[in-house]
């Protein structure tokens, strides 16, 4: 008759999983014979079969003694039930290396394509990697409030980058961003650029979406507190912010 060391051969598990088995009592203890050994019947190894079986199947542990007393079916029935689990867990599983894809792709997991070639756009004409995350931030919040609108919009933005003065006021921003956390004449001169840009869109009837503007301000001011400088520089021009493209005198009041 086996040894415990020979049953767990028998059955390829090791000697430790055969001690938990009798431990949860999976599976039953002989007593020791006279030379101190335990020895095991042959439908030990049966069982310790089984129980290796199952369990490598994704039976959880505690679960297997019902199932090794169980009636056909009753037995087809538990085994059903696990095929749903571990079925339901799988697609949990697909679904989260799905997310951790879209984790190492960086910004694809929140933004859509036609932002991310729009902040690389940025990259090419000069921005700072400082200013092309604020840029994302905030589009992160557009493209969470008009996900269905978000390709036409983008398309005008990427057309809107062929202005020159749109290029230098991102290179002139970047540079800002990159200097000392003062003031900075170079401030006077972004805002008068984005004055008159704020001017091309409004006499051109470029419709002003305020729902998100001051959420958009605030972000800018919390990433950087220079923002604010070229709020109040910009309403010294009459315009509401460079979020909105309507005079300060026609923006709706705070909500």
């Amino acid at each position: 008759m086996p040894t415990i060391g020979q049953l767990a051969a028998y059955a390829g598990v090791t000697v430790r999983a055969v001690r938990h088995y009798h431990q949860i009592g999976l599976l039953p203890e002989p007593e020791r014979d006279a030379a101190g050994y335990r020895r095991y019947g042959a439908m030990a190894v049966v069982s310790l079969i089984r129980i290796r079986t199952l369990a490598n199947a994704g039976v959880p542990l505690s679960q297997i003694g019902q199932m090794l007393e169980a009636d056909a079916s009753t037995f087809a029935e538990a085994v059903q039930k696990i095929d749903s689990h571990l079925r339901d867990e799988i697609e949990r599983l697909e679904t989260s290396r799905r997310q951790i894809a879209q984790l190492a792709a960086g910004d694809s997991l929140t933004l859509p394509p036609e932002v991310i070639s729009y902040l690389d756009r940025l990259r090419e004409i000069g921005a700072s990697e400082r200013v092309v995350r604020g840029e994302r931030n905030g589009w992160i919040l557009v493209a969470a409030r008009w996900p269905d609108s978000i390709r036409e919009v983008m398309a005008a933005k990427h057309a809107q980058l062929d202005d020159p003065q749109l290029v230098r006021v991102y290179r002139v921003l970047s540079e800002l961003l990159e200097g000392d956390a003062g003031d900075d004449p170079r401030l006077e001169e972004a805002a008068d650029i984005l004055a008159g840009l704020a001017e091309q869109a409004y006499t051109s009837g470029e419709v002003a979406h305020d729902d998100l503007a001051d959420l958009l301000d605030a972000l800018a001011v919390e990433s950087d507190p220079r923002a604010q400088r070229l709020l109040d520089l910009m309403r010294e021009r009459g315009w509401a912010s460079w979020t909105r493209t309507r005079p300060e005198r026609l923006a709706g009041p705070p909500d």
